[in-house]
């Protein structure tokens, strides 16, 4: 996998980097670009910092994994809907971490840190109630099974368990989750729960 460390300093960098350079499925770059994952190194996520963020996924068309020492728990939204697919906490980042990490955004998928999870997981409970008091919610134009599949990825279950509760095949999941990040040019399953929940759907 083609990763490029992005870092506000060289000793990050360098850190980062020397994490993975003995990593065999890691292939290091210099720079991002699409196909590539960027693992993005931050002490704090300042406006800067989401700038680089957004840079990088929007701009260069790469993946995103992100490695950060502090994030307030409104910060969290903003990261994900910038298309990050991974956070490891910096006290945390060993190599074995940002090798997952990097995976999980190659992949599309989203990874979290425990405790990010359940802030995540509280907003949600926080923006559906406000949601549920509102007259009409906002439409995303979402189907009915599109808005199941939705919710249930923000409750954290997987393609397999999202198919067994549903009913569905899980190549049915997989359709409904492609159709719905390519029709709202989302980046992820984390950025497509990110705009849900912005928009007032879950």
């Amino acid at each position: 996998m083609p990763v490029a460390v992005v870092a506000a300093d060289p000793i990050s960098k360098e850190g980062a980097v020397s994490q993975l350079r003995r990593q065999p499925e890691v292939d290091l770059r210099e720079e991002s670009a699409p196909g590539t994952v960027a693992l993005v190194v931050e002490n704090a996520l300042d406006e800067n910092a989401v700038g680089r963020l957004r840079r990088i996924v929007r701009g260069e068309g790469a993946r995103a994994a992100l490695v950060v020492g502090t994030l307030q728990e409104r910060e969290l939204l903003d990261v994900v809907e910038c298309g990050v697919g991974a956070i490891v906490w910096r006290h945390e980042a060993t190599a074995r971490r940002l090798v997952s990490a990097v995976l999980a955004a190659s992949r599309g998928d989203g990874e979290l840190p425990a405790d990010l999870l359940g802030s995540l997981l509280s907003q949600v409970g926080t923006l559906h109630r406000g949601a549920v008091g509102q007259q009409g919610g906002p439409s995303l134009g979402l189907t009915p099974r599109e808005v199941d599949v939705v919710r249930l990825i923000a409750e954290g279950l997987d393609t397999g368990e999202i198919a067994g509760k549903l009913s569905y095949s899980e190549r049915t999941v997989k359709n409904v989750i492609h159709g719905v990040t390519t029709r709202l040019h989302l980046r992820n399953r984390a950025h497509a729960v990110a705009y849900a929940l912005r928009e007032g759907y879950i």
